[in-house]
Parts: structure tokens; C-alpha cells; sequence
């Protein structure tokens, strides 16, 4: 099966949604192709404070306002899972798992990125099983128990925040003396009492006792000494990839794999842009998320209509 739109956008997070109300609104077929749930890392994410116009909100609920706003002028949303992108002159084929192919003039690429693993003994295999990525979505199983959020920067701080409703104690493990979140948050973790904070230790081993997890190995940088710390889950906040494994063949990403777009949020192919996260640039935030996809949106919307 093969269908045609003026623009495909690849990812419904922030920047990909963006993209549909401005893609839509100025009268382009627009189609978003998502394999997961609208709203990408907002619907993992408990609360968000920097939304302009907006001082607190939960990242569900802001993820609902704007997919019902991304299809309010007529955009499509179908479940896709990318497997490559074609080009063939002007013309763009996104080929799909399932075996359907779409077709458009332009493509925006929104696929944001997933979450790094720790690589370490016993992760992969607990997953599910007290190993997650999402304290937002897995956080309640933990009530009343003690975990651990491996990383130093603003998601592991704020994660670990939000555990603390349920568990009843939060280790942070970080490699470094200090944190590289923003203060504000750094200032609401070391106040909070049911938080401890081991610094200048590694993860080595997640242990468990054949179905769930039962400890976490860590250690010393310096010493080298290993500690266990009883915990029932492992949260890890340590960075994140790219999600670009259907981009292969096009050279259109740097040596990490983010996009490389100009200042319209174009690739080097004309008529493929790239919004979000999977962007290579300094500040990977909704607002800036929201502002690539904008971006995008109008100068493929000039390119189609040759205005």
C-alpha cells in the first residue's frame, strides 16, 4: 500500500507536533507517523516548568493539549515503525515494517532519541523486573522500597525528585563530585530528606535473586572498592542516542548520529529537515523542540507551493 502527502512527519513529541499544526494550518496533507504514544518524552516526564506562559504542568497532560492542537487543522496520525527513507528526486518514500510506503514532498524527522543503557552485568536482563528508564511510568511499583537513579544531570535529579512520593529512600549515584543540573534542582535534592547522594561511584553489577532486582553493585572511581546497595530498582539517567537507525545510506547525521541542519532545519537533501532532539545543537528543551519543528514547517511549506 502507498500513500501520498505533502509532508510526512516522522515522531509526534514536541517539534513533530509543532510541525503538524503549522504544516496542517497552512494547507499542507500532513500525515505523523509515531510508534509509540503522542507526546514522546513529555508523557514520561512528571513535571514541567519552562513552558512559557505556563509555570507547572504535567508532561502527559501538556502532550494531550498539543497532540488534540497538532490535529486540530486536519493532520493525519497513523502508528508507523520507519524502517528507511528513500529518495527519489523531489519525491520522498518512508517505508514503514508492516510494508506500507508514504510518499511526500517533504519529510520532517522528529524520532527524538532513546535512552543510553548502563552496559553493565544484569541490566538488560532485569528490565521490566526492577530496572527502568521511566520513574513517571514505573515509579508506583516502588512504594515504600529503596532504589537508585545513576546520573548527575537534570533528568536523574528530577526523576529522583519524583520517586520520592513513593519509595522510601532514593540513592543517587553519580562519577562526579558534582551534579550538572540546574541549581534549582540540585538545591531541592540535597533538601529532601528522603534522598542520599553517593558521589565519585560507578554501577558495576544489578543484582537479583532470579525475578526481580535485589542490589546494585557500585564503585569507587579512586579506590576502586565495590559497595552493594539494597535497592529493589535501578533508574538510569545517563544520556541518550539518537534515534536515526532508519536514516542509514544518507549522510545526513555527524559522527554521533544527530541531523545536521541549517538554519531552516534542513538537511543537506533538500526536502528532509530535522526537529528536536535528533538535532545536533547545544539545548535539547520543549521549547526549542517546539521552535525547530516551526522552523521546519514553514520553509517546506515555501519549497512545496514555491512561494
Amino acid at each position: 500500500m502507498e500513500r501520498s502527502y505533502d509532508l510526512i512527519i516522522i515522531g509526534a513529541g514536541p517539534g513533530g507536533m509543532t510541525a503538524a499544526i503549522y504544516g496542517s494550518r497552512a494547507g499542507l496533507s500532513t500525515l505523523i507517523l509515531e510508534m509509540g504514544a503522542p507526546g514522546g518524552k513529555l508523557i514520561k516526564t512528571n513535571e514541567i516548568s519552562n513552558w512559557p506562559g505556563i509555570q507547572k504542568v504535567n508532561g502527559a497532560e501538556l502532550a494531550s493539549q498539543m497532540f488534540a492542537h497538532a490535529t486540530s487543522f486536519g493532520a493525519e496520525y497513523a502508528y508507523g515503525e520507519v524502517t528507511s527513507i528513500q529518495v527519489d528526486g523531489d519525491e520522498k518514500r518512508v517505508v514503514c515494517s508492516d510494508g506500507t510506503i508514504y510518499t511526500g514532498k517533504a519529510v520532517i524527522i522528529a524520532s527524538g532519541t532513546v535512552e543510553r543503557m548502563l552496559g553493565i552485568p544484569g541490566e538488560a536482563e532485569n528490565v521490566g523486573r526492577g530496572v527502568s528508564y521511566c520513574a513517571v511510568c514505573d515509579g508506583a511499583f516502588f512504594r515504600d522500597q529503596e532504589v537508585a537513579v545513576i546520573g548527575g544531570g537534570n533528568s536523574a535529579l528530577e526523576e529522583a525528585l519524583y520517586l520520592t512520593q513513593f519509595a522510601k529512600k532514593v540513592t543517587i549515584v553519580i562519577r562526579r563530585d558534582v551534579f550538572r543540573a540546574e541549581a534549582h534542582v540540585q538545591q531541592q535534592v540535597e533538601q529532601n530528606e528522603r534522598i542520599t547522594i553517593i558521589r565519585r561511584h560507578v554501577p558495576k553489577q544489578i543484582l537479583d535473586d532470579g525475578n526481580r532486582v535485589i542490589g546494585l553493585v557500585i564503585e569507587d572511581v579512586e579506590s576502586k572498592e565495590t559497595t552493594t546497595l539494597p535497592v529493589a530498582g535501578v533508574f538510569p539517567y545517563v544520556g541518550a542516542d539518537p534515534a536515526v537507525s532508519f536514516l542509514n545510506g544518507l549522510d545526513i547525521c555527524d559522527e554521533r548520529g544527530y541531523l545536521l541542519v541549517d538554519e531552516h532545519n534542513e538537511t543537506k537533501i533538500k526536502g528532509i529537515y530535522g526537529v528536536g532532539d535528533v538535532v545536533a545543537k547545544p539545548l535539547r528543551q520543549v521549547v526549542t523542540a517546539a521552535g525547530d519543528g516551526a522552523n521546519a514547517a514553514q520553509h517546506a511549506f515555501h519549497a512545496i507551493k514555491g512561494i
